[in-house]
């Protein structure tokens, strides 16, 4: 008996799919220009258990709203390639280099762990951007929300700040590098940079920044390495390892004068806000 009456609701329901089709085509020949916008086709069947099932189709050809499929495909491709620009147009590719560079020259492989040096990295990064980001929100994300401005102006305005944020943080050689590259003879000022020229010379310009501040952390550690091969050297201890020696001595010298403070203090301010 179920058996009979799931039998009996999937044929009615294929029938009444074939009757939409079927009234739906004829529908679409019969309209002309001065057609009401609006159809609606109602359907519905009833079998000898009681069993009906009912299809409503409603079309609307005149309002049409693409703002909000647009504003939906705007924000799945902004988290798409929000690492890219998360990595490109912040302070993230400094702070990560130095942490990187730090762990190397202490000697632990894998202490801190990666994933704690991304976290601070990461928040350190929202908080050298904040005033950066606090101030896109006000240019662009508010007024865009109350309807103030187009879609266009707010994509310029939230770009202003990070482009002003950018051109702090990079060297001129870097900026005339690639406006050399891109054929680019001379501008008026800097706000005529395109930003495909300005985004690859900040990265240059960060790596090169991080570089420097990893070989002067390095310089230290170096010299105790140095001075610990000299003892063992001295004492004939030529088969152990130097480093197994001098990491202890090397996180010691790091606690003593008090490491991260210094570091992270120093990182910070190193950006120009």
């Amino acid at each position: 008996m179920k058996f009979k009456r799931s039998f009996k609701f999937i044929l009615l329901l294929l029938l009444a799919i074939g009757v939409v089709f079927s009234g739906t085509s004829s529908r679409a020949t019969e309209v002309t220009p001065d057609t009401e916008p609006e159809e609606t086709i109602d359907t519905a069947l009833t079998d000898d258990d009681g069993m009906s099932v009912g299809l409503t189709l409603t079309s609307n050809n005149e309002e049409t709203s693409l703002s909000g499929t647009l504003q939906i495909l705007l924000v799945i491709t902004v988290l798409s390639i929000a690492p890219s620009i998360l990595v490109m147009v912040t302070s993230f590719t400094r702070i990560i280099v130095v942490l990187h560079f730090v762990r190397t020259a202490i000697g632990t492989q894998s202490s801190p762990p990666n994933n704690v040096l991304i976290g601070l990295s990461l928040f350190l990064t929202l908080f050298i951007m904040s005033p950066v980001f606090a101030r896109v929100k006000t240019d662009a994300i508010d007024p865009l929300s109350d309807g103030q401005i187009t879609n266009e102006q707010a994509l310029e305005n939230g770009i202003a700040p990070i482009r002003e944020f950018m051109l702090n943080q990079v060297r001129e050689d870097d900026l005339r590098l690639f406006m050399d590259i891109a054929k680019i003879d001379s501008v008026n000022s800097v706000d005529e940079l395109p930003i495909t020229v300005i985004i690859p010379a900040f990265i240059i310009s960060e790596l090169r920044a991080a570089f420097i501040i990893g070989f002067m952390i390095y310089i230290p550690f170096i010299v105790i390495d140095m001075v610990v091969a000299s003892v063992l050297m001295s004492m004939g201890m030529m088969m152990l390892p130097p480093t197994t020696i001098s990491m202890p001595f090397k996180i010691l010298l790091f606690i003593l004068a008090d490491g991260w403070n210094l570091i992270i203090g120093n990182l910070v301010n190193s950006f120009s806000l």
